[in-house]
C-alpha cells in the first residue's frame, strides 16, 4: 500500500479531541441558528417557477444572455444551455401575479431586442411550488431513512458506541454543511441534495476505515488504553486519508472552476462535506466512541459454548 507518511511516532490525535468538541459544538450552534433564522435559500426545484427554453440562430454566449436578461430586470434567471449551444434554457423564481405566459414573451422581447439574431421561443413549464414542497420532504426523509440504515448496519459489524460516533458525526457533516449554506444564502437545488448523500457515503466510509483498524488494534494491542489505541488507528489509516482526500478535493475543485455555474451547489457541498467529514472521523466519530466508553471487550466476538463440552469424552 502506498504511503505518504511514515511515522514512527503515534501522532496524539485524542491531545486535541476537547478543543475540537468545542469547535464542534461552536460549529454547529452558529449552523443551527442560521438556519433557525435564515432557513435555506431554495432553488428553483424546491420552489416552484417559470422554466423557458429559447432557440438562438447563432450559437449563445451564456455570459451575455445573463446580461442582457439581467439588464431586462431578471438578475435572478439561471441561465444554461440545453442539448446544444443554440438551446438554452432559463429558469425564473416565481413572480407573484404574473403569469408564465407573459414572463415568456418578456424574456423573449429582452433577447429579440439584443444583438442575438433570430430567437425563437421552444417551450415554457410552470413548476408549482406544491411539487417542490414534496421533493423537500422526500429529500428529508431519504437523509433521515439512510442515517437509521446506517446506524444499524455499524451496529450489527462494530459495536453500538462505534454505531452511535459514526451517525452522529454524519449529523454533524450534514447539519454544519446546512449551515454554510443557510449563512452564506447559496442556492440549494436538487443537486446540492444529492451532493449531501454523497457526502453521508463518503463521511461513513472515511469512518468505517478507521473503525476497522481501531477494532484490530484493540485485539491485536491489549496492553494499550483505547485513546492509544484510537491514535494509533489513526496514525496507520492518515496516509489512506490524505491520498483519498486530496485526489476527490482536486477532482471537486476542477468541477467548481471550470464546472460551469450550473454545478456550483453541488462541488461547493462535497468540498464542505469532504473537509468536515474528514475532521469528524477523527474528532467526533472516535472520540466520542471513546467518551461512550469502548473497551476491548467490546471488540472480542463472545464465544459460545457449546452443549456437552465441558464434559469427558466417551471412550
Amino acid at each position: 500500500m502506498l504511503e505518504l507518511i511514515k511515522s514512527k511516532h503515534t501522532i496524539s490525535f485524542m491531545k486535541y479531541s476537547k478543543p475540537a468538541t468545542w469547535l464542534s459544538m461552536l460549529l454547529l450552534v452558529i449552523s443551527l441558528g442560521s438556519l433557525s433564522i435564515n432557513w435555506l435559500n431554495w432553488g428553483l426545484d424546491f420552489t416552484g417557477g417559470t422554466l423557458i427554453e429559447v432557440g438562438f440562430e447563432q450559437p449563445a454566449n451564456l455570459t451575455e444572455v445573463r446580461e442582457t436578461l439581467t439588464a431586462a430586470n431578471f438578475p435572478d434567471a439561471v441561465v444554461q444551455h440545453f442539448g446544444t449551444s443554440h438551446e438554452v434554457m432559463v429558469r425564473l423564481a416565481p413572480r407573484e401575479g404574473v403569469k408564465g405566459q407573459v414572463i415568456g414573451n418578456q424574456i423573449l422581447d429582452a433577447l429579440t431586442a439584443a444583438d442575438f439574431g433570430n430567437v425563437d421561443m421552444r417551450r415554457i413549464e410552470f413548476v408549482g411550488p406544491n411539487v417542490g414542497a414534496e421533493l423537500a420532504e422526500n429529500g428529508g426523509i431519504a437523509i433521515i431513512i439512510a442515517l437509521i440504515c446506517i446506524m444499524l448496519y455499524v451496529s450489527m459489524r462494530f459495536e453500538w458506541r462505534l454505531a452511535t460516533g459514526s451517525v452522529l458525526a454524519l449529523a454533524h457533516d450534514i447539519i454544519i454543511t446546512l449551515g454554510v449554506f443557510s449563512l452564506f444564502q447559496i442556492e440549494f437545488d436538487l443537486t446540492v441534495l444529492a451532493a449531501l448523500l454523497a457526502v453521508v457515503g463518503y463521511s461513513l466510509n472515511d469512518t468505517i476505515v478507521v473503525f476497522d483498524r481501531i477494532r484490530e488494534n484493540f485485539r491485536s494491542m491489549p496492553a494499550l488504553t483505547p485513546e492509544e489505541i484510537v491514535d494509533k488507528s489513526l496514525t496507520q489509516t492518515l496516509s489512506r486519508t490524505i491520498i483519498t482526500s486530496g485526489t476527490t478535493i482536486f477532482v471537486l475543485v476542477s468541477l467548481f472552476v471550470v464546472g460551469g455555474e450550473l454545478i456550483h451547489g453541488f462541488a461547493t457541498a462535497l468540498l464542505i462535506g469532504i473537509f468536515v467529514g474528514t475532521y469528524s472521523s477523527i474528532y467526533v466519530a472516535s472520540a466520542l466512541a471513546i467518551r461512550l466508553g469502548v473497551e476491548r471487550e467490546h471488540m472480542i466476538p463472545e464465544v459460545i459454548e457449546k452443549e456437552g463440552a465441558d464434559q469427558d469424552p466417551l471412550m
